[in-house]
């Protein structure tokens, strides 16, 4: 997917180490389809040359205010026109002082001063000795940038140039590239609690073996990534999977459907909004063998008495808050066969407003995905697309429920 795909972003450095990393940062935005123009301090010069931004973004590179190559002598009206965003990494204690008290002494500083303020954000990327991050001084002057309209974004924690250890790291270009793709999604959850679970479970046999299914936790991820980027505060209950989380989402990992059932219930009460994509079992051993069973010389299996797991989703759609309009309960139903019939009863069953459907055998461990929606009127059916894609459309589905949700129950 080509997230940036039409976006022009100004890619600003200021004086500081972390300049090696705006050079990842560059190549990470234009692979995802943006186009970006350079404007670099004469100090962050110092660090990493004009040479290396202009190759990495194919634009000629901006570092003076008296720069003749536009034809007004005017770079920093003309590079903030066509701007969709002005982001600032490495942003200095320095630079950031800078623009607090509204000093233009500098191509950059003078950019982001006259920038058009209501259709181009700002996002400064903090980078600096963890003294010189918790300085009163430089707390107090991101409090008023913010204030100012800024997003002043976070701070990594580990070693640094110096040789000390601590916060005011620059976040990684990973984790920069995703605050800008942020700030292009629509905010329809801004401030919303969200409950994710994703992923099968594993239900223990012995210390060897287990029972599980084939469920990748994709869908889940994504769609606990869209609803960070539109704004949700996100909890992701994730069962044993190989994934990543994503960025700016609180993960809890379990591994069987007792321990989901725990996760879920613990953060439950604060969420707005509950998804449940995981494939919980149903059933589990009623006892775990402490040590292997052995294959029996009769060859046949040893008996396995089950107990049934509890009924995750089911049990949430009851509660209260859920009855009362205060949590929107989704769920995912995953079918071999007749999924429209099967997907109408299980929502009916686990009484909840909306489900999700689909053909695991179709979907699982796929970037790709078909979803059916199930409410108490309609069945829709969305075409084979990326889960991200997928996953944002459902997010802006929820959103749109939810006033009416909360209206009538």
């Amino acid at each position: 997917m080509s997230e940036l795909l039409d976006k022009h972003i100004v890619l600003g450095l200021s004086g500081g180490v972390a300049c090696y990393k705006a050079a990842e940062l560059c190549r990470a935005l234009v692979k995802q389809g943006a186009t970006v123009q350079v404007v670099m301090t004469e100090a962050a010069a110092q660090f990493i040359t004009p040479v290396t931004m202009q190759a990495l973004s194919n634009r000629p590179v901006f570092v003076s205010q008296w720069d003749a190559r536009e034809p007004n002598n005017m770079a920093h009206i003309n590079l903030t026109r066509e701007a969709d965003a002005m982001l600032v990494a490495p942003a200095s204690a320095d630079f950031m002082a800078k623009l607090l008290h509204g000093r233009a002494d500098d191509l950059l500083s003078l950019m982001c001063l006259a920038r058009p303020i209501d259709k181009v954000p700002l996002l400064l990327a903090p980078a600096m000795n963890r003294e010189m991050w918790s300085h009163p001084a430089t707390q107090r002057n991101m409090s008023q940038l913010r204030a100012d309209g800024a997003h002043v974004l976070g701070v990594g924690q580990g070693e640094q140039a110096c040789g000390e250890t601590g916060d005011g790291r620059m976040l990684e270009p990973d984790e920069l590239l995703q605050e800008v793709v942020k700030l292009f999604q629509p905010k329809v959850l801004q401030g919303k609690n969200v409950l994710v679970s994703a992923g099968p479970t594993f239900e223990a046999i012995d210390p060897v073996r287990g029972i599980t299914n084939l469920s990748s936790g994709k869908m889940g991820f994504a769609l606990a990534h869209a609803a960070h980027q539109a704004g949700a505060n996100v909890t992701l209950v994730a069962g044993p999977v190989a994934l990543t989380t994503p960025y700016g989402v609180r993960r809890w990992d379990v591994r069987s459907a007792l321990e989901m059932h725990a996760a879920v219930m613990s953060h439950v009460d604060k969420a707005d909004v509950f998804i449940a994509t995981a494939a919980v079992a149903d059933w589990r051993p009623a006892q775990v063998a402490t040590e292997k069973i052995k294959k029996a010389a009769s060859g046949h299996m040893p008996a396995i008495d089950w107990a049934e797991n509890p009924d995750i989703l089911a049990q949430v759609a009851s509660s209260a808050r859920a009855q009362n309009g205060q949590l929107f309960c989704v769920g995912f139903a995953a079918e071999s066969h007749d999924l429209a019939a099967h997907a109408q009863a299980k929502r009916q069953r686990k009484q909840v407003p909306l489900l999700v459907g689909n053909i695991g055998a179709n979907t699982f461990g796929s970037d790709d995905n078909t979803l059916m929606l199930v409410d108490e009127f309609s069945v829709i059916e969305w075409p084979k697309d990326a889960k991200l894609r997928l996953a944002r459309k459902l997010v802006a589905e929820i959103a749109a429920r939810l006033p009416s949700f909360r209206k009538t129950t």
